[in-house]
């Protein structure tokens, strides 16, 4: 069985050619800017965000742009479900998945003994046509070509489910994890960016107790979970880059809030 594309055409191309011109020009956009990549950890988790290239590519490839180097044997994709409600979280157990730029083994046998292992996982296909992971798939073609993929979707689950599975995968060396998450949804820029404020100190702390004092995102379980995960750990977090709908549209306002994160 193939992980088919969902969402290729309409939030990232469903040609490669032109999913590497984004890359490209994501790429000049940071060459000629003053962000300083330079790192005191390794990375080994970053948050990125989910919606179309056009909004929220640029961010997304910040984070994604520091693993050049890195070689793991999978890489973990968390994601929130946006179509389908259900408890727990799947995890996929198709052979590959389908990409633009050319297929990716899903590490089937990493994936299965999750299931086997966490209760509160299973695997249920129709979940698995979300855009909060698919959409990460090409950055991780074009910046981890070697690696397979372990794609985790979740509904309704605790934040400390979700960190058992990032704590067991933080622990191997020869897994990187991805949280997907957009930030606050359709208020005016200047509320979002107050709202989303919130949640880049949180991340940039590590402090879920600021985070639950007014921050808003889709993917807020998956985030807890990885801020209950990075202190168990002792991981350094540090905040990458933040910005709005607002700087593609110029409609100030209903806007949604992007942010990408380093951990490690």
């Amino acid at each position: 069985m193939k992980r088919e594309t969902a969402v290729a055409g309409s939030f990232y191309p469903n040609n490669c050619n032109e999913i590497n011109q984004h890359f490209s020009h994501f790429s000049e956009i940071l060459d000629n800017s003053d962000f300083n990549p330079k790192l005191e950890f390794i990375p080994k988790a970053i948050i990125v965000p989910h919606a179309g290239y056009i909004y929220s590519g640029f961010t997304a490839n910040v984070a994604y742009s520091l693993l050049k180097g890195l070689n793991p044997k999978r890489v973990i994709v968390i994601g929130p479900s946006h179509k389908f409600s259900f408890k727990g979280a799947s995890v996929a157990l198709f052979d590959e998945y389908v990409s633009p730029c050319g297929n990716i083994p899903i590490d089937k046998e990493y994936s299965k003994n999750l299931i086997e292992e966490f209760d509160f996982l299973d695997f249920n296909q129709q979940v698995h046509i979300e855009h909060s992971t698919e959409t990460q798939i090409p950055f991780i073609k074009h910046h981890l070509p070697n690696t397979k993929i372990v794609e985790i979707v979740y509904s309704d689950i605790s934040y400390k489910q979700i960190s058992l599975i990032i704590s067991k995968a933080l622990s191997n060396k020869d897994t990187f994890l991805v949280i997907s998450t957009d930030l606050s949804h359709f208020y005016t820029q200047e509320k979002a960016q107050k709202l989303d404020n919130i949640g880049l100190v949180a991340v940039d702390e590590l402090d879920l107790e600021i985070w639950n004092s007014g921050c808003e995102a889709c993917g807020e379980t998956g985030v807890k979970a990885l801020i209950e995960s990075a202190n168990k750990l002792r991981l350094q977090s540090k905040i990458l880059d933040y910005r709005t709908s607002y700087d593609v549209t110029k409609d100030d306002k209903s806007v949604v809030g992007y942010m990408s994160a380093v951990l490690g």
